[in-house]
């Protein structure tokens, strides 16, 4: 009987130590970290020393939803978080500790929901946003004083490669809701993106301003944080843009006045507004996961000039991305695009993303293919 204890252990270790095999380190995790770790089959291990916590419990973003996991302490104070498998691409998430929202010291952390936020990639197999042995463009921090907001904003531009040879287009691209400018840069990967695309001549090199995603002066920052303010701030990114933004992009680099418009979520709804408002400026519009503020049921549009594009001569190339999995809102503005889109004969290009919620693999997945689709 002994015998058969000791065999049964060896083979319950060695089990143990085959199934670890399958677990690999997040792209999130800091360096040294050996968590948070996913295995082969998506399910996801975490380990966070919080010694005096009576209760630890997994939170997160859109594509944890339907998450289920558990939680054990150990006697060195350590909590050991297992998941049942996570989908694909990135995730925002936290910890509940004992009632208090509480990053993972194991990550490193995203500008997300309105703060810094702990974040894991769960991997989809493809490699188009990992950084390859191409020539690599660079991304530089930038700041103007705005007459619109009447203070200072910060911005980032991304140049390409080979940028000094020629006159380049311009995209000018923005974030979601609760992100700010490093959005693209971090978790969007924006970088690895283009260099890889520029590498294998599948898009005209470019330069990308990504901009703050709002814009409010101080009487109007002090208004309920809710829709008609974030039209109100969408207005002035118009302004912005184009009164400040484009004049200084255009007398710092060099440029060829060739010039694309695009974001994602909120983001969407800004590029929309503004590009619509100028078709006859940008030759391309790019909606990820589309968002449609202050709508209504006869008025759709009642805050969107998407008219505008039926009007103008000039008709803009117009890209429409959404996440497979994304809730039933954002396919309602999808929808929503489309049939006008549809009704009125204007020519949209149209993408799903496979297996991916309201989340950056969609929108990396996007940019990915609106950025092979300008500038031509």
């Amino acid at each position: 009987m002994q015998y058969l204890k000791i065999i049964t252990s060896i083979i319950g270790l060695c089990s143990s130590m085959v199934f670890s095999q399958h677990y690999t380190t997040s792209s999130t995790a800091l360096e040294g970290k050996e968590f948070p770790k996913v295995d082969t089959e998506r399910n996801v291990q975490l380990k966070v020393y919080f010694p005096d916590a009576k209760s630890v419990v997994l939170e997160g973003g859109d594509g944890m939803k339907n998450l289920q996991s558990s939680a054990t302490k150990d006697k060195d104070g350590f909590w050991n978080i297992t998941t049942s498998p996570m989908e694909i691409g990135f995730h925002y998430y936290w910890f509940n500790v004992d009632g208090k929202r509480t990053n993972d010291p194991n990550t490193e952390l995203y500008f997300g929901y309105g703060q810094p936020t702990s974040g894991i990639e769960v991997p989809s197999g493809e490699d188009f946003f990992f950084e390859k042995n191409v020539k690599h463009g660079k991304i530089v921090d930038h700041t103007l004083y705005s007459e619109v907001t009447r203070g200072k904003r910060n911005f980032k531009v991304y140049l390409p490669p080979n940028y000094g040879t020629e006159k380049l287009p311009v995209l000018y691209l923005y974030h979601g809701t609760g992100e700010d400018i490093t959005g693209w840069e971090k978790q969007g990967y924006i970088r690895n993106i283009l260099d890889n695309l520029f590498a294998e001549k599948k898009a005209k090199e470019m330069i990308v301003v990504m901009d703050y995603g709002v814009a409010l002066n101080p009487e109007q920052e002090k208004k309920p944080d809710d829709y008609p303010r974030t039209v109100v701030s969408a207005k002035n990114l118009d302004k912005i843009v184009v009164q400040e933004l484009i004049p200084y992009i255009e007398n710092t680099y060099k440029t060829n006045g060739k010039k694309a418009i695009a974001g994602l979520s909120r983001g969407s709804y800004q590029a929309m507004l503004i590009g619509a408002n100028h078709p006859g400026l940008f030759s391309a519009i790019g909606s990820f996961s589309p968002v449609i503020y202050e709508g209504t049921e006869s008025e759709p549009f009642k805050e969107l000039p998407i008219s505008a594009l039926l009007k103008s001569k000039q008709k803009p190339f117009f890209f429409i991305g959404i996440g497979e999995k994304e809730e039933a809102r954002f396919f309602e503005f999808n929808q929503a695009i489309i049939t006008y889109f549809n009704q009125n004969k204007y020519p949209y290009s149209q993408y799903t993303s496979p297996q991916t919620y309201h989340e950056w693999l969609t929108w990396r997945r996007c940019l990915y293919r609106f950025a092979q689709n300008i500038f031509k």
